[in-house]
């Protein structure tokens, strides 16, 4: 049996340390200030100096990853003799694994003897990287790459995502809410409670006031939904508000008596979108 390689991308926000350790490799999506013509890799800048520039005023603008970068990534593994398994960013909110997906059809053809899967993950943030997680764990337990491409399949929509902004400035910004929404949303205090769907897109659930009214909001959702938190993983990230991701972490033991496994930086492909002060925890659950 050929070995194979698990690719992912940036988009699933975790560290370079984390992903060699686990021997899955990434590719960077990009992006870039407005006014400024310089491109950044996803990881071009920590995450104080990213949520540095924006608190500063600064608008990022995020950037797919192309098919051309996809075809240097992975003929290489390719050329090796090694079959591939990508997981990608959710086709809900990106082009990235269409063009992974493009460029697998297409080098299928010119390797024929070679398997390349692609799964959407339907997932963003560390939600696609807790996915990324398990698969990798049954690729260490033996499976083949056709046997973990349909474990992520099966998975991917028990991958729950639920998530808070501190300020609804970054979704305005984005377009998600109207102007109107966002000054009186800042205004009373007003925080969303938001997820990934079915679908892979970023929905709003509902409004609750209060930091701390959010934060409880989220740990009582994975207390309905959770699914064997003894043998699942918990992730939380945070964009430059480590304090309230360890608000959140102390309110997921509370309620529902499980650790967290990682506690994460919410990269800038993510961030540019929810802005500094977002707080997110992801868990397999029965339903998303």
């Amino acid at each position: 049996m050929s070995s194979y390689v698990i690719f992912t991308d940036s988009a699933c926000d975790l560290p370079a340390a984390t992903l060699k350790e686990w021997n899955v490799k990434s590719v960077n999506l990009t992006f870039h200030f407005d006014g400024e013509t310089v491109q950044y890799d996803n990881d071009a800048l920590s995450a104080a100096e990213f949520y540095g520039y924006m608190k500063q005023g600064k608008t990022a603008k995020t950037a797919a990853i192309n098919t051309e970068t996809f075809r240097k990534h992975f003929r290489r593994e390719l050329e090796k003799g090694n079959d591939i398994l990508y997981l990608g960013f959710s086709s809900g909110l990106s082009s990235t694994y269409s063009a992974g997906n493009t460029v697998a059809r297409e080098l299928k053809e010119e390797y024929p003897d070679r398997k390349i899967l692609t799964v959407d993950t339907l997932s963003a943030s560390t939600g696609e990287g807790l996915l990324v997680d398990l698969v990798k764990n049954r690729r260490d337990e033996g499976a083949s790459v056709e046997e973990a491409a349909r474990y992520a399949e099966s998975m991917r929509l028990n991958i729950c995502h639920w998530f808070t902004v501190d300020t609804l400035e970054y979704l305005k910004r984005g377009g998600r809410v109207s102007a109107t929404t966002a000054w009186i949303g800042d205004t009373l205090n007003i925080k969303p409670l938001m997820h990934v769907d079915n679908e892979g897109h970023l929905v709003g659930v509902r409004n609750v006031r209060g930091k701390k009214n959010a934060i409880n909001g989220i740990a009582r959702k994975m207390k309905e939904t959770a699914l064997d938190l003894e043998k699942y993983p918990v992730y939380i990230c945070n964009s430059d508000c480590k304090d309230t991701a360890d608000m959140l972490a102390n309110s997921v033991k509370e309620l529902c008596g499980a650790n967290v496994e990682q506690i994460t930086d919410i990269g800038p492909v993510i961030g540019a979108h929810t802005g500094p002060g977002t707080v997110a925890l992801f868990f397999v659950g029965k339903e998303r």
